[in-house]
């Protein structure tokens, strides 16, 4: 049975991305804060890993308990402040920065020694990354910025963990049905401009197990994939 790890999987794109891997029969671990939430994903092949993914010694643990590991969908994150760099405070900032980088970090480091040390050798880890990692919208300066330092951890560890058969790829996603969406569609509504165009959220989780379920000889670095009237290509 193929297995995989999953942040974020209390909610969103982590849930449904979860959902339609336990459907395919896959062993899953369910990483999130909120133990609760995790409870509600019922599955025989569901393991329920509730921790911080900010929290050093409990990413090392969860992933510890769970045993051999073919993928991690690095997914966990949140938006932050959507406002102006002057109306950002530091707090504001750090706070996505340790989800969205530096939980990122973790994770990726606790499956990266797990794959490098289990027999067989190797593994796959999945970024999520975003579409802002190539063209940001206003409002999204800590959002942003953590996203592109993402596509650098993605870099390096594709050409770090060549040598133990740990192949490493990201996924840009623009505007899946998420809350993260439909608060950015509140926002937009209160500002007097127009809706978002948006994808189903089933789009994303059918994109990632692709990626996940190719040999080892076979990578995906980089997909976007996102809603197809979304301004992202042209000029105006």
């Amino acid at each position: 049975m193929k297995t995989i790890i999953i942040t974020g999987a209390s909610s969103g794109i982590g849930r449904v991305t979860a959902e339609h891997f336990l459907d395919q029969g896959w062993r899953v671990g369910l990483v999130a804060r909120r133990a609760e939430r995790l409870a509600a994903i019922v599955h025989d092949n569901a393991v329920h890993l509730p921790c911080d993914v900010t929290d050093e010694a409990a990413v090392d643990a969860a992933f510890g308990q769970f045993g051999h590991l073919d993928v991690l969908f690095n997914n966990a994150g949140m938006f932050g402040p959507q406002t102006t760099i002057d109306e950002i405070t530091l707090t504001d900032w750090q706070q996505v920065v340790d989800v969205n980088l530096t939980g990122m970090f973790l994770s990726a480091r606790a499956a990266f020694r797990q794959m490098r040390q289990q027999t067989p050798q190797g593994g796959r880890i999945i970024n999520n990354g975003s579409i802002s990692a190539h063209t940001p919208r206003e409002g999204s300066t800590c959002y942003t910025a953590t996203k592109h330092g993402v596509s650098g951890l993605t870099k390096t560890l594709s050409l770090d963990g060549r040598g133990f058969d740990i192949a490493c790829g990201q996924i840009d996603i623009g505007n899946a049905r998420t809350d993260l969406v439909t608060n950015l569609e509140k926002t937009r509504k209160a500002q007097g401009l127009d809706p978002l165009p948006s994808m189903a959220v089933e789009d994303v989780a059918r994109s990632v197990f692709h990626m996940a379920n190719l040999p080892p000889e076979a990578n995906v670095q980089t997909m976007m994939v996102m809603a197809s009237k979304m301004p992202h290509i042209g000029r105006g």
